[in-house]
C-alpha cells in the first residue's frame, strides 16, 4: 500500500489549495475546510446564495487533480435512474446493457439537492455512505476517490424538499462561502475581464497522489484526551436545552477524521485542540435538530455548538 511522508502530504495539500485559489479569490478558509473533508473521505454540503462560486469551487478542485467531474442539476422531476444509470435493451445483441449515470465519477456536484424529491435524494444516501450503489438489484462499486459536493440555496424555498436527518448526517461538513470583500470582488472582475481563470487551471497533482494522501491522513495520531474531548462535545449537544436531536456518534468519528486531515494540511502528524475547535461548528451544527420553541426564540444549531465549545474545557 502506497504511503507518503508528512512533508510530502502537506505539500500536496498546499499545492491543491494554491491551485484552487487561482480561481476562487478570498476563500482560503473555505478551501481549507473543503480539502480537509475531501482528504478524510467525507462529503460537503454548501448552503449559500446563488452566484457565490459553489460550482466554480467544485470544478477547480476536479481540474486541480485531473479527476473526472460531473454535475447534476436537481429538479423535482429528476428520477433516481437519472443519477444512478439505467439498463437499455439492445435489439441487435438481444441483451440489456447498463449505462452508467453521473454518480460514477470522482467528484460529483449535486446542485440544489433540496429541489429533488425524497426518493431521488435517497439514491445518493447509499453512494455517500458505502461508495456503492444498487441498481436493479445489482451492487456496483464507485471509484475509490468519490467525493460529493452538494449545494442548496437558502433564499429559494419554493419547490424544495428538506433533506432528511439521515442524509444530513452523511455530510461531513456544512458551511457557506459567503460574499467576498469589495477589493476581492474587483480582483475577480479583473481576472474574468477576458476569460475565465478556470480555463487556464491545470492539474497540479495526480489521482494516485490524492489516494495516497487519503491513506496518509489515517495515520495521524489522536491522543486519548482529544478523543474524550470530541465525545464530550458531541454528548453536550444531546443534553443541551432546546435541542431535540443531538450529534450522533458518527459526528464524533467525522470530527476526528476531518481533524486528522486538517493536521496534515498544517504539517502535523497529530491533531490539536485548535483543529477540533475550528471544525466543530461545520461538522456538528447541521446534524442538530432544534425544538420548535427553541427555533422561535432565536436559538440556532450554530449558536449551540459555539456555546458548547465555551462550556466544555479543552485538554491542556
Amino acid at each position: 500500500m502506497l504511503k507518503m511522508d508528512l512533508k510530502t502530504a502537506s505539500a500536496v495539500f498546499q499545492d491543491i489549495a494554491a491551485n484552487i485559489e487561482k480561481v476562487i479569490r478570498g476563500q482560503s478558509h473555505s478551501i481549507r475546510k473543503l480539502l480537509a473533508a475531501f482528504a478524510s473521505g467525507g462529503h460537503v454540503l454548501l448552503e449559500d446564495f446563488p452566484g457565490t462560486g459553489k460550482t466554480t469551487l467544485a470544478k477547480a478542485l476536479a481540474s486541480s487533480i485531473n479527476a473526472d467531474f460531473k454535475r447534476v442539476q436537481f429538479t423535482p422531476d429528476v428520477l433516481p435512474s437519472d443519477i444512478l444509470g439505467v439498463s437499455i435493451y439492445h435489439q441487435r445483441e438481444q441483451r440489456f446493457q447498463f449505462h452508467e449515470g453521473p454518480i460514477f465519477t470522482n467528484i460529483l456536484l449535486a446542485d440544489e439537492i433540496n429541489r429533488a424529491s425524497p426518493r431521488t435524494q435517497s439514491a445518493l444516501l447509499e453512494a455517500m455512505a458505502e461508495t456503492q450503489v444498487t441498481v436493479e438489484g445489482e451492487r456496483r462499486s464507485l471509484p475509490e476517490l468519490f467525493f460529493v459536493i452538494a449545494t442548496q440555496n437558502p433564499v429559494e424555498f419554493r419547490g424544495t424538499y428538506p433533506l432528511p436527518e439521515a442524509q444530513m448526517d452523511r455530510f461531513a461538513l456544512q458551511f457557506s462561502l459567503g460574499y467576498v470583500s469589495s477589493k476581492e470582488e474587483v480582483e475577480i472582475l479583473n481576472a474574468q475581464e477576458r476569460e475565465h481563470p478556470l480555463e487556464l487551471i491545470a492539474p497540479c497533482v495526480s489521482l494516485v497522489d490524492v489516494v495516497t494522501l487519503k491513506r496518509t491522513v489515517r495515520e495521524v495520531r489522536v491522543s486519548e484526551e482529544l478523543k474524550r474531548y470530541m465525545v464530550e462535545l458531541a454528548t453536550a449537544t444531546r443534553n443541551w436545552p432546546g435541542v431535540q436531536l443531538g450529534a450522533s456518534p458518527r459526528a464524533s468519528i467525522t470530527l476526528m477524521k476531518v481533524a486528522q486531515a486538517l493536521a496534515v494540511f498544517d504539517g502535523y502528524d497529530f491533531i490539536t485542540p485548535d483543529h477540533i475547535q475550528e471544525l466543530a461548528e461545520p461538522v456538528i451544527a447541521h446534524r442538530l435538530a432544534m425544538e420548535p420553541q427553541a427555533r422561535f426564540s432565536g436559538l440556532s444549531p450554530r449558536s449551540v455548538v459555539q456555546e458548547v465549545l465555551k462550556k466544555v474545557p479543552a485538554p491542556a
